[in-house]
């Protein structure tokens, strides 16, 4: 038998060499630029892209546009287009702070999922083990249609308790839209609040709001994660501001993306627009509690659901914390089996919204069937906000892609964030 050196056998065997060989190839802990072809993009492919954006503005369809695209942590697409402010007539930069709604949702589920790995919960407990209010949660039955605000209804108790992982999968029967929101008692912030009032009081005014399914049954898309919000609260004992902070932003170096802006940086914050029909014009929005709620009113409701603004470039850190199995920036902020968990089915043989795709813990997941997903690997995970911002993570690819805008309600929400997706995997090589 040939004897190897005791050298070689030394660095064969180190222990760093076996835990990479365990591991595979390190994780991208920041971003770099360099040529896309480096990381297996055609640029002249490109420029489909870009050739698209700039029309997308110039027509008026968009106000403005700001992407980012990296494959294997390298920087192949960070680009602006438009104005952020239209009237004022401000070009848009890489560094603009959009509103992102419902994106605040997955960096609320994986702050609640770092008290998972401490063993402060299971998924399948029930919340009102930590929120009481939800111990006389009750199933809508029937009500009034031709009066819901006054009129009579009925309930039934149901027929089994909502759980955290009904939450986080919403599959607990929590709309946005209820039959009885004209009902004072049922009354809560949509997306966000300029008024004087906390996450704690909002949750047990809506633990009183009758279900519209029994848990577990369907998928809900609503509140559920304004609800683990409370959750992280209750088991944190901080503000969610402070522990979605502690948990996820400040070790991802995610220093754009807050609840309510700073002074020093409001001016960033692009404007709100709207545009309900194709054929509308790009108007101001007219409700200045959701243009505004970022720099203004009271700013003490802290909505997990919808509440943070951020960048495209701040989001991505997050977006490859994720691709990467819970680490960016050189700090682990979950585990890799507990990603590989989020990203598990959690609906069953439910599909929704006609997309023919899964749902985990915060994540949509492209399947095989995807009528939504496009030329994204299955497996991929994706999700967006109601101002129109959407970001897809592609781990067979090693990719990540983001595009924000904001404009609400939006026609060309689909069209704008689905084409954008197309256009940057024709570009892939």
């Amino acid at each position: 038998m040939m004897k190897l050196p005791i050298a070689f056998l030394l660095f064969f065997f180190s222990p760093c060499l076996i835990k990479s060989f365990a591991q595979g190839k390190s994780p991208v802990q920041q971003f770099t630029s360099a040529d896309p072809q480096m990381a297996g993009f055609d640029a002249s492919r490109l420029k489909n892209l870009d050739n698209w954006l700039t029309d997308f503005v110039a027509k008026g369809m968009v106000p403005n546009a700001v992407t980012f695209v990296a494959r294997k942590g390298v920087i192949v697409h960070s680009k602006a287009y438009g104005f952020s402010n239209m009237q004022k007539k401000t070009k848009a930069g890489v560094n603009d702070i959009f509103r992102i709604a419902s994106q605040t949702k997955a960096i609320a589920t994986v702050t609640l999922m770092t008290y998972f790995e401490e063993g402060k919960f299971s998924l399948d407990d029930p919340i009102s083990k930590y929120i009481p209010a939800f111990n006389n949660a009750t199933v809508l039955m029937s009500y009034d249609t031709a009066n819901p605000a006054s009129g009579k209804f009925e309930t039934r108790k149901p027929s089994t308790a909502i759980t955290i992982r009904h939450l986080l999968s919403h599959s607990a029967g929590i709309p946005y839209e209820h039959p009885l929101d004209g009902r004072d008692e049922f009354k809560v912030p949509y997306l966000s609040s300029m008024k004087n009032e906390k996450l704690e009081d909002v949750v047990n005014r809506l633990a009183k709001r009758p279900l519209i399914t029994d848990p577990g049954t369907s998928f809900v898309y609503g509140l559920n994660t304004d609800i683990a919000g409370r959750l992280i609260e209750v088991i944190s004992g901080k503000s969610l501001d402070v522990a979605i902070a502690e948990r996820v932003l400040k070790p991802l170096g995610m220093n754009d993306t807050y609840f309510y802006l700073p002074k020093n940086k409001r001016s960033r914050l692009v404007e709100l627009y709207s545009k309900a029909e194709a054929d509308d014009k790009l108007s101001l929005h007219s409700f200045d509690s959701t243009r505004l709620y970022p720099v203004a009113g009271a700013q003490t409701y802290f909505s997990a659901g919808a509440g943070l603004v951020s960048t495209a470039s701040d989001y991505a850190k997050f977006c490859q914390m994720m691709l990467n199995g819970g680490e960016f920036n050189n700090r682990k902020v979950l585990g890799r089996k507990t990603v590989e968990l989020m990203l598990k089915n959690q609906i069953g043989e439910n599909r929704f919204w006609g997309r023919n795709d899964y749902f985990g813990l915060g994540f949509q997941i492209i399947t095989e069937e995807s009528k939504y997903g496009d030329q994204a690997s299955p497996g991929s995970f994706t999700w967006g906000g109601a101002y129109c911002s959407e970001y897809t993570i592609d781990p067979k690819e090693d990719l990540i892609l983001l595009i924000f805008t904001n404009v609400h309600p939006y026609a060309h929400y689909g069209e704008f964030v689905r084409k954008f997706r197309v256009l940057v995997y024709q570009a892939l090589q």
